[in-house]
């Protein structure tokens, strides 16, 4: 099975916000070593804890820096942005990187309406005009020419094109334009899932560079050398979800000071349920519940997200991971 990695640019107290943009370009380089197919970079906005803001920017420092994994958007928050641009900023990254080159597509905001409204002052009605966008950014990516207007640089390669979501709007939508679908799954803990990917897969319409259907789930995962020690560093992530429950977003807590404060019975009771779904455990327990996980779904790719305060338990944690699938740098043999 292939692994790949969605990338937020979190925050960190006790850290700055540019050094998280920082360390998303460390690890892109840290994975492609551990032989992960995709690397994806997200787009949110004015949100103190989820920093990356421009996904295009970012892929293009990442091409420069590795040379075999896919760069990917997850996703782009199309009704912001003219279609038009967005596929000249593609193809542009397709010329940096040649075959490379992944362009998910999102219809969330990615943040507030008011800040939204601050990207396009017609957010309120931009969603409505998705599939259009679609249909064009597809037109534009794949063939270069449409309407009469050419999205340039042209070349051999085009940028393939995912719609991301996590309901069953974005899988009808990529079923109809046969395109890949991502499922948000850790967005949810996983409710929805199950429907969208039967959605998606009754109702696929094939297309020239996609014939069959081909779907992933992105799941929040965290693996280090014990149980208990995974469940401690999960605790920043934790903290995080009961304090967006109320508002109070901010950077990622270190997890020894998060244990001296402890949880509201309240809290544990919330927690509880999370942490039976969580992919939290030593390498072996988060890999045998992420191959029921690809069983269950008919999987042959799963994309992992790692939230963690401390760079090096993240990146140990895909190390561990990577050694638990046996995991291939792209152009060595197995």
């Amino acid at each position: 099975m292939r692994l790949s990695v969605l990338d937020q640019s979190v925050s960190l107290a006790g850290s700055s916000e540019d050094a998280a943009i920082r360390d998303t370009l460390s690890l892109a380089e840290h994975c492609e070593r551990l032989g992960y197919s995709r690397f994806w970079v997200s787009e949110h906005h004015g949100l103190p804890t989820i920093v990356g803001s421009a996904p295009e920017i970012l892929m293009a420092a990442i091409a420069a820096r590795t040379s075999k994994i896919r760069i990917g958007s997850a996703g782009v928050m199309l009704p912001h942005y003219s279609a038009f641009k967005v596929a000249e900023q593609f193809r542009v990254l397709e010329a940096l990187a040649p075959g490379r080159i992944d362009l998910g597509l999102g219809r969330a905001p990615g943040g507030d309406m008011r800040t939204a409204r601050a990207l396009n002052p017609n957010a309120s009605h931009a969603a409505e005009d998705f599939p259009i966008q679609v249909r064009d950014l597809y037109a534009w990516t794949t063939l270069g020419t449409h309407e009469g207007i050419t999205a340039h640089p042209l070349g051999p390669h085009a940028p393939e094109l995912w719609i991301l979501g996590s309901s069953d709007y974005g899988a009808q939508l990529a079923a109809h334009f046969g395109l890949p679908y991502a499922f948000a799954y850790f967005f949810t803990d996983g409710q929805g899932a199950e429907e969208a990917m039967a959605l998606y897969r009754a109702r696929y319409q094939p297309s020239e560079r996609h014939p069959e259907p081909q779907a992933t789930l992105c799941v929040w995962a965290l693996a280090a050398g014990s149980d208990e020690e995974a469940a401690h560093f999960a605790l920043s992530r934790d903290r995080w979800r009961i304090d967006r429950q109320r508002g109070a977003l901010g950077p990622l807590q270190a997890p020894d000071e998060i244990a001296k404060r402890g949880f509201t019975d309240a809290e544990e009771t919330m927690l509880a349920s999370m942490r039976d779904k969580a992919f939290v455990g030593s390498q072996k327990t988060v890999a045998a519940k992420l191959r029921a996980l690809a069983s269950d779904f008919m999987l042959g790719e799963i994309v992992i997200n790692t939230w963690a305060h401390d760079p090096a338990v993240r990146r140990r944690s895909y190390s561990l991971l990577a050694e638990e699938f046996a995991l291939t740098p792209l152009g060595q043999s197995a």
